[in-house]
């Protein structure tokens, strides 16, 4: 499924979902994303090898492979980036994603592929950065331990979509082609996920103050719906500013040996 975010003469951005064959018991169904500006393109979260050959069977309805110009990981999770192997030998894309994950991306790669990597990725500081593409570009905004500890998330200015990684993501709902419509409905579907993998309230409300300096018209999660619209937006921020998850819920019957 692929699903148009965004378009006008210069720009396109697109989601493609439910590319994972048998999901349900052999892979976690994840959104992949393709972002175009002129004569420049990145792929965003590209995924693990059970979505290369579909993802790559849809990106060539929109762009030579050959021509790719960023392959983006917003984290080091297996569902960011685990094909990159198939990646790096098909493409001359630069590698993106945080310098704290940069040096251990050449584990992914066979010895004989030697720096393939190395000499070719984008590390990301800390503070983030503005990433060229085409006559604009990607904010890479930090989302450091949401949840993992060196995270981005991505903004793109002409469409106004926040790219927002595990942040806002959902199980077991509608696709990226579905907002949502009634946030109340869509809390369960959402909770137990954030407060597993969000670290703690601290840095949510943290980016959630961020995010509001934003001029976001759409937010865009790596898994399940996205949130479109500002009175949507302003519901999701306002609620993961006051989750209470990860080490706040923390006992010591957590840390008990077994």
């Amino acid at each position: 499924m692929s699903v148009v975010l965004y378009q006008n003469n210069e720009h396109l951005c697109v989601a493609f979902g439910d590319l994972v064959a048998g999901a349900g018991g052999s892979g976690v169904q994840a959104n992949q994303f393709l972002i175009i500006d002129n004569d420049q393109s990145a792929i965003l979260d590209p995924g693990g090898e059970l979505t290369f050959t579909a993802l790559t069977v849809e990106l060539r309805k929109h762009l030579s492979l050959e021509k790719l110009t960023y392959l983006i990981a917003s984290h080091q999770d297996p569902d960011i980036i685990s094909s990159m192997q198939s990646w790096v030998t098909r493409t001359q894309a630069t590698v993106v994603c945080s310098k704290l994950w940069s040096r251990f991306l050449p584990h992914l790669l066979p010895s004989y592929l030697g720096d393939k990597v190395g000499g070719n990725c984008l590390p990301l500081p800390d503070e983030g950065l503005d990433i060229p593409l085409g006559k604009s570009v990607l904010k890479a905004v930090p989302a450091h331990f949401l949840h993992s500890v060196g995270n981005f998330h991505f903004y793109d200015p002409v469409s106004k979509i926040l790219f927002s990684g595990d942040m806002g993501a959902s199980i077991g709902g509608g696709g990226v082609d579905r907002p949502v419509t009634d946030f109340g409905a869509h809390i369960p579907l959402m909770i137990d996920f954030h407060q597993r993998y969000m670290t703690g309230n601290r840095a949510c409300r943290l980016w959630a103050d961020m995010i509001r300096g934003l001029d976001v018209e759409m937010i865009v999660p790596q898994h399940g719906q996205s949130f479109k619209g500002k009175a949507m937006i302003g519901r999701f921020l306002d609620w993961i500013s006051e989750l209470r998850c990860g080490v706040d819920l923390m006992k010591p019957k957590n840390y008990a040996i077994p």
